[in-house]
């Protein structure tokens, strides 16, 4: 599938909810959101960082025990009439316990990224109390 389909669901917070938390809240007109996990037991504030490539989104987590100043990173290239994307969670403590499930949580998260991007609906993996599996 071409780059043009999976761009939109990871550069807008808004997009967020198709795939990844369904308790998105604009901040401002900035694009700042704030995901809540587990009735906002948790809560993530993400600011989009300005990049060069039409091709790049990134976030900068600006809350969140173990999240706090952690940048997530999407890269996208095309190859053969499809698109690989190009994660990264940086600049985040890798020795802490949370780290093993976060990771695990990713990889569930790019699936549904994919099947968003296909237009399958998914749906996003964290509901407003838990986890939609």
């Amino acid at each position: 599938m071409p780059a043009e389909r999976v761009y939109p669901l990871i550069s807008s917070g808004r997009a967020h909810t198709q795939w990844w938390a369904a308790d998105v809240t604009d901040i401002d007109s900035s694009g700042v959101v704030d995901l809540g996990f587990f009735d906002r037991a948790t809560l993530y504030r993400l600011k989009p960082v300005p990049l060069a490539g039409p091709m790049e989104a990134e976030w900068l987590c600006e809350t969140g025990k173990e999240w706090c100043g952690t940048k997530l990173i999407f890269e996208l290239t095309e190859k053969d009439g499809h698109t690989l994307v190009r994660f990264t969670h940086a600049d985040g403590e890798v020795e802490t316990d949370y780290f093993a499930s976060s990771t695990t949580t990713w990889g569930e998260l790019m699936f549904r990224l994919k099947g968003a991007a296909e237009g399958k609906n998914p749906g996003p993996l964290f509901s407003h109390t838990g986890l939609a599996y």
